[in-house]
């Protein structure tokens, strides 16, 4: 939230993932996080981290790989947010959200957004309705299906293309 009061979403996490890397230069949090499912959180404060790695050599690698990966990500949503069309972002969000979860050992065409379609919007720079157009563009089309929060990728090809990703790494279903 800015001095403002406007919310910006700057990221979804799901299980597994780090979050709050952002304290490690300061010690203080610029952003917060809300829950939009039951979670469970493991917090790790930094100095016990540090503390660790010293005895647990491979740790502070894992830490650097961690931290590289989080700079990658936001230097892509930087990409993504300032080139790339409506479609593309949300083709490319859908993409990111599916690999993510065959990372997890979950189905990677068929998943819950458990995000309102405005969080979604705020995280890509898109009015909502623009969101809501494009699933029903993307349904019309074939490419997803749509009830509520459940999304089924139907072709993941045809999504890789319109995201103009080429074809992405297939997928095991």
């Amino acid at each position: 939230v800015d001095q403002d009061g406007n919310e910006h979403v700057i990221n979804f996490y799901l299980p597994g993932e780090m979050f709050g890397l952002d304290a490690i230069s300061s010690g203080q949090h610029i952003s917060s996080a809300k829950a939009l499912e039951t979670t469970a959180i493991c917090e790790f404060p930094f100095n016990r981290i540090e503390e660790l790695s010293s005895q647990i050599h491979n740790l502070q690698s894992h830490m650097y790989r961690l931290l590289s990966k989080q700079i990658s990500e936001d230097q892509r949503l930087q990409w993504l947010l300032s080139k790339k069309t409506a479609e593309e972002r949300i083709g490319n969000f859908l993409l990111d959200l599916s690999h993510r979860y065959q990372q997890r050992h979950l189905s990677p065409t068929a998943f819950r957004l458990p995000m309102a379609r405005t969080d979604i919007g705020n995280y890509l720079g898109l009015a909502v309705e623009t969101v809501s157009r494009i699933f029903t563009r993307l349904q019309t089309s074939d490419i997803l299906r749509v009830e509520g929060h459940e999304v089924e990728i139907l072709n993941h090809h045809q999504l890789c293309m319109l995201s103009h990703t080429g074809e992405a790494e297939p997928v095991n279903v």
